[in-house]
């Protein structure tokens, strides 16, 4: 490999979020990656650094380009320059269309489980969550349509978030599924907005469908979140962009953003995309390859030494979703003894949603090395949590 991805970098006292923890936690919890950045865009920082003035910056044409390129290239989509906006993250676009789209106590329908900030999106701004759980067989995650069409169908339902692709359950919509989604939005008057962070960590050989690609119709009802933020492991830059081609969602959305001040780029938030779409696709393709063997990895040591846990398949981002229904019906519990007695910190499913509650998610993107030791972790803890757990039941 031309770019070194086992290199342990040590990310404490840079004030991580995933690394302020004990000096013996392992942290495979928060969705960043423990890897550098790509060369070209520390390059290109160092060479803005170098300037020494860091006044108020615009939006220059060649980042409108950067996008566009990129997503034909990539993904096979033509963006037009009109329809993209700056805006500092996908957070603050959701936050900002939850409050423009909705009035309160609406409804907004996201699919659980799924990213927990969702959740903070809707009901820091007034809104109410409305479920509309994924199914799940055992093995396989698809969308409830049946329940869907009745929550979009509710009067007070005016907006949906969709995650494409998912995040926690690391699934790629296919054409027909996004499609449905579209119309029965159509039917009922709901504006989607479609959370398309992870669309560059599909593994080797798979492709997302961004949604607004799906059709007209999908294009029409939605605005769409896009960043390079997770693929380049820049999350601190704080840049992300949001496109649509309805020019009236457009101009909603662009007010909601500058109303709530979250429009205007740091010093870094513009050249930054620029370098990663313009420079860095070579290092993105060798990092989802070693993402895919990471979390190969993964899952043939639990399928061979913890059996009691299920990874369930996936094909995107570097999050696996781990079902622990064999073990516990209260992950979170586990969550606890794996970080207080092993040092393994992951997340716990019900953030997600109820029906993650005897889920935990773990990151895969950190070198093979510490792989390797949470694995360790991992295994020692599962059995010991059993241990204690008969123990327990043996007591009583």
């Amino acid at each position: 490999m031309k770019y070194d991805f086992d290199e342990a970098v040590n990310r404490k006292d840079t004030y991580s979020m995933k690394w302020e923890t004990g000096n013996d936690v392992l942290p495979m919890w928060v969705a960043d990656m423990d890897f550098k950045a790509a060369p070209a865009i520390r390059e290109a920082m160092e060479k803005r650094m170098a300037n020494g003035v860091f006044g108020y910056t615009l939006v220059p044409d060649a980042w409108y380009e950067a996008y566009i390129s990129w997503w034909k290239r990539r993904h096979h989509f033509e963006i037009r320059k009109e329809w993209l906006m700056f805006v500092t993250g996908v957070v603050p676009a959701l936050s900002s269309a939850v409050r423009k789209f909705t009035t309160p106590n609406e409804n907004v329908i996201i699919q659980t489980p799924v990213y927990n900030i969702f959740f903070n999106s809707i009901i820091n701004n007034g809104a109410r969550v409305l479920e509309n759980p994924l199914a799940f067989d055992g093995e396989n995650y698809t969308m409830d349509f049946e329940d869907l069409e009745k929550k979009m169908a509710d009067p007070q339902s005016t907006l949906m978030i969709l995650c494409n692709p998912h995040n926690p359950v690391g699934k790629i919509w296919d054409k027909e599924t996004l499609a449905k989604v579209g119309e029965l939005a159509k039917k009922y008057h709901v504006t989607v907005i479609s959370d398309e962070i992870h669309c560059d960590l599909c593994d080797p050989g798979y492709e997302y469908v961004p949604f607004a690609s799906v059709n007209e119709t999908c294009a029409e009802i939605s605005l769409t979140c896009v960043a390079p933020t997770k693929a380049f492991n820049i999350a601190g830059i704080q840049t992300a962009a949001i496109f649509s081609s309805n020019e009236y969602l457009r101009h909603k959305i662009n007010r909601a953003i500058n109303t709530d001040e979250v429009a205007e780029p740091n010093v870094f938030a513009a050249i930054v995309p620029m370098a990663a779409f313009n420079e860095s696709e070579d290092w993105l393709d060798e990092l989802r390859e070693y993402l895919y063997n990471n979390k190969k990895r993964v899952r043939e040591f639990v399928k061979d030494n913890i059996p009691e846990i299920k990874v369930i398949d996936s094909h995107a981002t570097y999050l696996l979703w781990l079902d622990c229904g064999k073990i516990t019906d209260d992950a979170a519990r586990l969550k606890d003894y794996l970080a207080e007695k092993h040092g393994l910190l992951l997340s716990e499913g019900e953030e997600y949603g109820k029906n993650g509650k005897s889920f935990l998610r773990l990151n895969t993107a950190t070198c093979a090395g510490r792989i390797e030791e949470g694995l360790k972790r991992l295994k020692e803890g599962i059995y010991g949590y059993l241990k204690e757990e008969k123990g327990d039941e043996e007591d009583c």
